[in-house]
């Protein structure tokens, strides 16, 4: 299966004006380990960063866990391992790839049941 691990400290998922600019607190300057993550389509600008560093307001806070190593971009599966046992679990899971690897944000508040969903799937979640 899959090693996972979860990266420090609270992230944030907003969505601003599709007409928005990227704030320039959100280019560079990333600490060890956070991940910031921009997607610009017609309808708005979704953006994933750490919490303290979110340009809008956001209800919920979520934790950001990745898989370790590069993945496989040939693997039709990967992520599909991770995501069915948090659906099964019934925690909300909010996805994004890079070309490196894949990451899962679940609510805060669900850590721990996210983590024993994955651990019972039979990933390695490293705190």
């Amino acid at each position: 299966m899959l090693d996972i691990a979860l990266l420090p400290g609270d992230y944030a998922v907003c969505r601003l004006a599709a007409s928005s600019a990227l704030p320039p607190d959100l280019a560079g300057g990333l600490s060890d380990g956070d991940v910031v993550t921009v997607s610009w389509t017609i309808d708005g600008v979704s953006v994933i960063c750490p919490a303290a560093r979110a340009p809008a307001q956001t209800e919920t806070t979520w934790r950001c866990l990745r898989v370790v190593g590069p993945s496989d971009l040939a693997l039709s599966e990967g992520l599909a391992t991770l995501v069915d046992p948090l659906a099964k679990a019934r925690v909300t899971v909010v996805t994004f790839s890079t070309h490196d690897t894949d990451y899962l944000l679940v609510p805060a508040v669900r850590l721990d049941e996210a983590i024993a969903a994955l651990d019972r799937a039979g990933h390695r979640v490293r705190t």
